[in-house]
């Protein structure tokens, strides 16, 4: 069984993440975006850090934040640019900060595979545009496939809505979009959630995250 942990300080939370480490950050746009987490990391220092998410921070908070102390030297995500994400987009114009961008798709299932343990997957997206260049492709039944490879992350900040003592975890609504696949793909899974509850107390059905 995995040792679960919990802490009533966000800080102590994230206080062992390493410089140089591959950071999976839950959300989608500010849904599910572990804020408290990511404050906790912006104050505890650790950098060139490379930072999965859906997108690359919104306006000067959260993500945003950490990105501008230039704490970030990488960002794999799916949507860097929209109209309030001008800290990413001011450091990348000047070169401060790398950028792998994921089709949306392949990013949850980059993530999935790590955590199922599948070593690579063929699939269709990205096909025929720069973001296949250099990667290997197939032709399976008549049809064109690109070559990708897990996305494992060393640690995985996520949102959830309840947790109970053993660390099973429920999230609510939209919420659950990415966290689910980025706790199966991190070696250590830091979740900010708004109650801890006794076991027994979540319906078992319902525990998505166990």
């Amino acid at each position: 069984m995995t040792k679960t942990d919990f802490f009533e300080d966000a800080d102590e939370a994230v206080a062992d993440v390493p410089d140089g480490a591959i950071v999976l950050v839950g959300g989608f746009g500010p849904a599910g975006m572990p804020y408290a987490l990511i404050d906790a990391l912006i104050r505890q220092g650790a950098s060139d850090l490379t930072v999965v998410n859906n997108n690359a921070g919104n306006a000067d908070t959260g993500l945003a934040e950490l990105l501008a102390r230039g704490r970030v030297r990488k960002v794999i995500c799916s949507f860097p640019r929209q109209k309030d994400s001008w800290v990413f987009d001011g450091l990348y114009r000047e070169g401060k900060i790398e950028l792998e961008l994921v089709p949306q798709g392949n990013l949850a299932e980059r993530m999935r595979a790590a955590g199922a343990g599948i070593g690579a997957f063929f699939c269709p997206t990205g096909v025929g545009t720069p973001l296949a260049d250099g990667k290997e492709t197939r032709e399976i039944d008549g049809r064109t496939y690109v070559l990708e490879y897990p996305i494992h992350g060393d640690v995985a900040l996520i949102a959830a809505f309840k947790a109970d003592r053993m660390g099973n975890l429920v999230y609510r609504k939209t919420a659950r979009n990415f966290g689910p696949v980025m706790a199966t793909a991190a070696s250590t899974v830091v979740a900010q959630v708004r109650e801890v509850v006794d076991i027994g107390e979540l319906d078992s059905e319902f525990v998505v995250t166990p």
